[in-house]
């Protein structure tokens, strides 16, 4: 995991990265699950399947594996689900804990 180059939706308005929330309570406390690509171009398929009509507010970016603890860390994401299928989509969660 930490040698492989993953690919990320990031918002150009605000910064922020796309990310995945099911075990959010009814409060909003829990800080959600930084969605990971394999490839840049499953990204992209992502946006235009699941938000065709604001494709054009994110963009993609990259991050070595290497890197990802501390982004997680900074942002304070619970973990990561990587995105098996994205058009269906298939996600697998994974918890820092």
């Amino acid at each position: 995991m930490f040698s492989q180059l993953y690919y990320l939706v990031r918002s150009k308005a605000d910064g922020r990265y796309l990310a995945a929330h099911p075990d959010r309570d009814t409060k909003g406390a829990n800080s959600g699950y930084l969605l990971l690509f394999n490839e840049d171009f499953e990204a992209l398929s992502y946006l235009n399947t699941h938000g065709a009509n604001v494709v054009d507010r994110f963009g993609v970016e990259s991050i070595p594996g290497s890197q990802l603890k501390n982004l997680l860390q900074r942002w304070g994401f619970a973990g990561v689900g990587i995105i098996r299928d994205p058009l269906l989509p298939s996600i697998e969660f994974f918890s820092l804990n």
